[in-house]
């Protein structure tokens, strides 16, 4: 089915049927230009729909058997991260639990719900995750009672659960194998080695007193860097991890509270971030020079959309094409 779509110098946007929370990018070859929106909603119903872009005619389609109801608003949705198209076609959502779902061509499944916590009716909530391309076997997981957790998909079972931090955990990523970092209401980032579990090592704390970090991206393409930001905070820090505790620099362009970054694929040179003050911008991170007269880095683009922006993705395959959702509007972005 056509979708009500607009276009606009480089700018597509699709107009979906709820408010939208957050976004994910498919990896397959042959589903290069497939997303998925998760809904925000204050009901227990939620939902995933998935999105196709034709590239070529710069439209979307949609078909409502590929939409299906998700307890609670997701906080995150990945794709299996492989373009290999022997692998199956899966996406996985976090929200109450981690679960695992199917793709078939007229309808999508639930494939696995894990639950760390057999002996309890409740979970603690997940409030991110990470699936690593590296080694799709593992998912990372954050919960808000203060552990981190690594899942095997193909076992569908409890890998590792390592208490990771004194307070929620609000963000993980992966920074190569058997390596991961999370973020925390304890104002840390903390990296672990799944090889020496005992031990975490913290690489900066929040210089803000009492004040969480909530959002992390380990720099997939150089993992010498990686992005942090704090609650309510407009400053996106990077951090080079060969330098602990001291941030390499902070990124102070937005006018209100950043709520999500992602790093550009292959090169990892560059960053998108979104914010409360409605705006993208693009920063040249990795090699740049690009600094207004007080010293300040200045965003490579920006763009304005109509209201805050919810969340980002850079597409991992297509290096100029980044997602940005706001309101009920999916917006593609030609960089």
């Amino acid at each position: 089915m056509e979708s009500p779509s607009m276009k606009k110098g480089g700018v597509y946007t699709y107009v979906g049927q709820w408010p939208i929370y957050s976004a994910a990018w498919s990896v397959r070859s042959d589903k290069r230009s497939r997303l998925a929106i998760g809904s925000f909603l204050e009901d227990y119903s939620n939902k995933v729909e998935l999105v196709q872009f034709n590239l070529d005619t710069s439209d979307f389609t949609t078909d409502s058997r590929l939409i299906f109801d998700h307890p609670y608003a997701p906080t995150n949705l990945m794709f299996f991260p492989s373009e290999d198209t022997s692998n199956p076609d899966m996406i996985a959502t976090s929200g109450d639990y981690l679960r695992l779902w199917e793709i078939h061509d007229d309808h999508i499944q639930l494939k696995a719900l894990f639950n760390g916590n057999k002996s309890s009716e409740f979970n603690s909530a997940i409030t991110s995750f990470d699936w690593a391309d590296f080694d799709t076997r593992r998912v990372a997981t954050s919960s808000v009672d203060t552990t981190c957790t690594i899942w095997d998909m193909e076992r569908e079972a409890l890998d590792t659960q390592l208490v990771a931090h004194d307070k929620q955990v609000f963000d993980i990523s992966w920074g190569g194998f058997n390596v991961f970092a999370s973020v925390s209401g304890d104002g840390s980032i903390r990296v672990f080695d799944l090889r020496d579990k005992e031990r975490s090592t913290i690489i900066y704390e929040n210089p803000v007193p009492e004040t969480p970090l909530l959002r992390l991206e380990w720099n997939k393409a150089d993992p010498r860097f990686m992005a942090t930001v704090g609650m309510d905070s407009s400053k996106i820090v990077i951090v080079d991890i060969r330098f602990p505790t001291t941030p390499l620099m902070e990124l102070c362009k937005h006018k209100g509270s950043v709520n999500a970054i992602s790093w550009a694929p292959f090169t990892g040179r560059q960053l998108c971030s979104v914010g409360d003050d409605s705006r993208a911008l693009i920063w040249e991170v990795v090699g740049s020079s690009f600094r207004s007269e007080n010293g300040d880095m200045e965003p490579e683009m920006w763009y304005g959309s109509a209201a805050e922006i919810n969340h980002t993705r850079w597409s991992p395959i297509e290096l100029d094409w980044i997602a940005i959702v706001f309101l009920n509007k999916l917006q593609l972005l030609k960089v």
